[in-house]
């Protein structure tokens, strides 16, 4: 079963939903954030990086970060104005982006059921963007970003959307990158409906917010410890803020490589080194066209890799062991520094254009891993390589925040 609790939302008037409202914080750097929240002091950027706000070249972990954070939380609880709601409650979050609608329960889920599994997991976290969100949540006593959960699609959950959202919406919003944000509050009769249709299935599965999720267990586990085993109910912080979407609304995109250098090879030394490995197609798409196919740019063109058969089933695995590891040397993609991730969203384009600067020496475009890989994969208690899903539209943070 899946146990989900309503909550009282901390969120935004709704005239400034729209100003409020802002990218994850994980998917923009400082320099970006900066540009994104410049000239708009009620941006959720000046809470979820507030380091926007201090100097160019300060420590993004240091601890006047955090202590920022929370001023920066404070003061726009009574710029925006933040409004608390009155009492708990689950909410529909719809995302539009194009002819793309996928349409998730926001709420909030058990941090027990993560502990045992129940909420699946397919990647390994690293533990100093653990440390980073932790220090957040504990710093300002909320959850912020919600976690993106996906879930064997239930007719009895399609039926109560469909329901919710033929009334008013609380929000309803079109971002810069225009994807549409409509939230409506789910009315009390609904409840119980939206607690025994998730209790009907088996289990969740994270689909992107696995370091979220994680700080969310650490900050419980922080927070029971300054208690001294005094504590006597639940609380707030053994739950976690999520929205979670029927599998056969996810729309999946693929998390493209950059490596910056060849591992002392030349361009021709390296191509010769895949062609002992694998069938390279002189010219090809940017991006590949079928599973099993990789696009490669260096030395200024595209061309296709025909990947090896072998066990493993997905893209990234394969690239991992036919190139990366053996070719250029990389061992661990989490630590490495040689390797950067680029979301499917920013295109190939962009993949070019970091090769073509000279900041990287060869990108690789890959298929998107499909949401049932993903379901596959974490039923079986495995692991996929970090970077293997870019889920597109995203979640809006500073809409709905929980108060931990």
């Amino acid at each position: 079963m899946a146990a989900i609790f309503p909550f009282a939302a901390l969120r935004p008037a709704p005239a400034a939903a729209a100003a409020v409202a802002s990218v994850p914080y994980d998917v923009v750097n400082t320099e970006e954030a900066r540009a994104l929240a410049e000239g708009n002091p009620l941006s959720f950027l000046h809470v979820s990086r507030p380091e926007i706000d201090l100097p160019a070249g300060a420590d993004p972990h240091g601890d006047s970060v955090y202590e920022l954070a929370r001023k920066n939380f404070e003061k726009l609880k009574a710029a925006a104005p933040l409004v608390r709601e009155e009492a708990p409650a689950f909410y529909v979050y719809r995302l539009h982006m194009g002819r793309h609608v996928q349409s998730g329960i926001a709420a909030c889920f058990s941090i027990d059921e993560y502990d045992r599994d129940l909420i699946k997991k397919h990647e390994k976290t690293r533990p100093d963007k653990e440390d980073d969100r932790t220090r957040h949540m504990l710093a300002i006593r909320a959850q912020t970003g919600p976690v993106f959960l996906t879930y064997r699609a239930s007719k009895a959950l399609d039926a109560i959307v469909t329901r919710v959202t033929t009334g008013a919406t609380l929000f309803d919003i079109t971002a810069p990158d225009g994807v549409r944000h409509q939230i409506w509050r789910v009315a009390a009769a609904e409840h119980q409906p939206i607690v025994d249709a998730f209790a009907a299935l088996p289990s969740l599965y994270i689909a992107d917010g696995h370091h979220r999720a994680a700080s969310a267990v650490r900050t419980r586990r922080k927070l029971d410890e300054k208690a001294e085993g005094r504590r006597q109910k639940a609380e707030e912080f053994d739950t976690v803020l999520a929205v979670a979407f029927p599998d056969n609304q996810m729309q999946v995109l693929p998390y493209n490589r950059v490596v910056r250098d060849l591992h002392g090879l030349t361009a021709p030394e390296f191509l010769a080194a895949l062609k002992r490995r694998m069938t390279v197609r002189d010219e090809g798409p940017a991006s590949p066209k079928a599973k099993g196919e990789i696009a490669m740019y260096l030395a200024g063109r595209w061309q296709t890799l025909v990947m090896p058969p072998a066990a493993a089933s997905l893209d990234v695995d394969l690239l991992q062991a036919s190139i990366l590891e053996p070719v250029l040397g990389i061992h661990d993609v989490r630590v490495d520094r040689r390797i950067e991730f680029v979301g499917g969203i920013r295109g190939t384009d962009e993949l070019q254009r970091l090769v073509d600067a000279g900041e990287f020496a060869v990108a690789f475009s890959l298929f998107p891993v499909s949401v049932d890989d993903l379901m596959r994969i974490a039923d079986a208690g495995g692991i996929m390589p970090p970077k293997s899903t870019w889920f597109e539209p995203k979640l809006r943070d500073g809409l709905l925040s929980h108060v931990i």
